[in-house]
């Protein structure tokens, strides 16, 4: 009897969007443009994190946004009102983007003046994980309301990502969260994570994060 060919459609479709990925990278540094994916689930705090990260480094960087939900626009238009350029991206029902979609999103939102493209991906801890959408670097936000083991659970977000922002700890008190365990735990998935807590509410160690983030652009800028 004839062998079955049993073809593997997953792994080409990551084998060919690993490929696209790489091809966006190298488009990106003959540009001088870093583009940062943002990852959390839903309610973590991104859109506001990412408005106070625009309010310190607008004056010193060139940044475009590239907000990315299944519908609405609501967020691509609270980022506009700082006057940074802002897209919205609607994913059709996608749970997350790839790198051509995030292509897309580059060639409409135009990275030629830009020096940082933040793509603030679908809400979802898992999803978005599984691709690469071409970023330099991936960053993810978790909330203290989250609970301290979401990495045990979520390990590849964990995995993927470079820095990892622990958002609303000025509701520390109200929760059952122990910020030693969510480090340890983070640091067990991936012992490079740069960690830092911050409250996008009060602005409380967004100082961190920031310097973080502008020496990443300013490295990537300058190679």
């Amino acid at each position: 009897m004839e062998k079955v060919r049993v073809i593997e459609i997953k792994e080409s479709i990551f084998a060919d969007n690993d490929r696209e990925a790489d091809r966006i990278r190298g488009e990106l540094k003959q540009e001088k443009t870093y583009l940062l994916n943002l990852m959390s689930s839903p309610g973590a705090g991104k859109t506001t994190t990412l408005l106070r990260t625009i309010e310190a480094l607008k004056d010193e960087l060139r940044i475009g946004v590239m907000e990315a939900d299944i519908d609405s626009s609501v967020d691509a238009e609270k980022i506009a009102t700082t006057g940074v350029k802002s897209i919205q991206l609607h994913t059709g029902g996608m749970c997350h983007l790839d790198a051509g979609m995030t292509e897309q999103g580059l060639r409409e939102i135009g990275t030629d003046d830009l020096d940082l493209v933040v793509l603030e991906n679908v809400g979802n801890l898992v999803c978005p994980a599984e691709f690469d959408t071409g970023a330099v670097k991936n960053a993810m936000i978790l909330s203290v309301p989250e609970g301290h083991d979401k990495p045990l659970k979520y390990p590849l977000i964990f995995t993927v990502c470079d820095a990892l922002i622990i958002n609303k700890i000025d509701v520390l008190p109200y929760f059952d969260f122990d910020m030693d365990k969510v480090v340890e735990y983070a640091h067990m998935r991936n012992p490079k994570l740069q960690i830092f807590p911050v409250s996008a509410k009060t602005g409380e160690g967004m100082e961190a994060w920031t310097a973080w983030l502008r020496e990443q652009v300013r490295g990537w800028n300058d190679m």
